[in-house]
């Protein structure tokens, strides 16, 4: 079947690597000038079951609601007079109960594991060197509050499967040294050895080019203007180019699906969410560190990705305006400087900012809409890099007419559209 894959972001890709490998022609529209130049450019870096809870939690609204008088926190809200944000604000507040929090989280746990799984096989049928990290991920507490919150959480983790270590302060430094400077902030961690890290955007790059080689063809800098339909299936895409006509089109565009599909009639449960990155050299002589982690206090992940060491941090609801204040760059430049002190060239950072497609459960959405050759491959949100893989596989067997070997309760687009 010829099939057009619409984004090369890395859930595009992924999504392309599926389904050459099940023998379709498969084109790729994107509108930058290579795989990977946005969302999937400069994240965290981390594959992490052990951290796969649902931003919908009881805990949720009051934190967003401290935002909107405090805006020098992590988590921010700046879009208060959009109205696409008070819809998708109020879904995610419906979800925002203990129960839909068990609920959406075990489905994102058990997603995130089976997904690691696609990661390493595809990884291995590939070859691709993404500079991967396979020793474990720390979460660091500031507070005894915090960190017996985290075990509570932590047992649902453990009742799926995903091994959690409890570790003090003491134990979290004796597992990674370059935290001390650190641990006067640190009332304690949870260490989840099987989870990982990786550079999404070397993976990423590297599978276009993989899937380049082996038939798929990539079209760069080519604009998506509408998708046209004729009954009940698209017909074509329609593009600064011209036309493109398909057998089957499969969007994959991040936080500007619902853009995309509304004038068919569907309302998408995606809104964009900011989130900051920046980039160190690591020079000879500098000690980074070896463990990647996330301090729950700032709301900061780090990651070494080869010879470079990574830090992210802020959410941010503010639309389509992906602007990097320099105020938080020099606020991440320093908490580096405090966190690790000789990991990096703090003088040499590369600062990134993205727009990542958060659902209100905090679940992708994939599969077949109401159109009968339109499949959707989106909403991976700030877990894409954890459950990209997984979700890919999926989309294939249900374009091919299999039943997936992961349930699609809950993500399947056909009933969430």
């Amino acid at each position: 079947m010829r099939i057009v894959v619409l984004g090369a972001g890395l859930a595009g890709v992924s999504a392309v690597h599926a389904l050459l490998r099940d023998g379709h022609q498969v084109q790729v529209l994107e509108r930058a000038a290579a795989a990977a130049a946005e969302t999937s450019f400069a994240n965290a870096g981390l594959v992490s079951p052990g951290h796969a809870f649902s931003w919908a939690s009881p805990s949720a609204p009051m934190a967003m609601l401290r935002s909107l008088f405090k805006q020098d926190q992590a988590l921010r809200v700046r879009s208060s007079l959009d109205p696409a944000f008070w819809r998708w604000g109020l879904s995610f507040l419906a979800n925002c109960t203990q129960r839909r929090w068990v609920e959406n989280s075990r489905r994102l746990v058990r997603l995130a594991k089976y997904s690691q799984q696609s990661l390493s096989e595809v990884v291995t049928q590939t070859g691709i060197d993404h500079a991967a990290t396979r020793r474990g991920i720390l979460y660091l507490y500031a507070d005894q509050n915090a960190l017996a919150a985290a075990r509570q959480q932590s047992e649902l983790l453990l009742a799926e499967g995903v091994e959690v270590v409890a570790l003090s302060t003491a134990e979290a430094l004796d597992l990674e040294p370059q935290l001390a400077a650190w641990q006067e902030r640190t009332a304690g961690a949870l260490y989840c050895p099987g989870d990982e890290s990786g550079d999404a955007w070397r993976f990423t790059t590297g599978l276009a080019a993989w899937c380049a080689a082996r038939g798929a063809e990539f079209n760069y800098g080519a604009t998506i203007e509408a998708l046209r339909a004729r009954g009940n299936r698209i017909v074509a895409v329609q593009t600064d180019r011209g036309e493109i006509a398909a057998d089957a089109f499969v969007v994959s565009v991040g936080s500007h699906a619902p853009a995309l599909l509304r004038p068919l009639g569907y309302r998408v449960p995606i809104y964009p969410v900011r989130g900051n990155s920046v980039t160190f050299p690591i020079r000879e002589g500098d000690r980074p560190p070896r463990i990647a982690g996330v301090d729950d206090g700032t709301l900061t992940a780090w990651s070494r990705l080869g010879e470079r060491l990574r830090l992210t941090s802020t959410a941010e609801f503010s639309g389509y305006a992906n602007l990097l204040p320099a105020k938080d760059v020099e606020v991440l430049v320093a908490r580096a400087r405090a966190m690790f002190p000789n990991g990096a060239d703090f003088d040499q950072a590369s600062p990134w900012s993205c727009l990542r497609p958060m659902t209100p459960t905090g679940t992708p959405i994939i599969g077949r809409t109401r159109h009968d050759n339109l499949y959707v491959h989106i909403g991976h949100g700030a877990m894409g890099w954890t459950t990209a893989s997984g979700t890919a596989q999926m989309l294939a067997d249900v374009v091919a007419g299999r039943n997936p070997v992961h349930p699609m309760a809950g993500l399947d687009a056909g009933l969430i559209l």
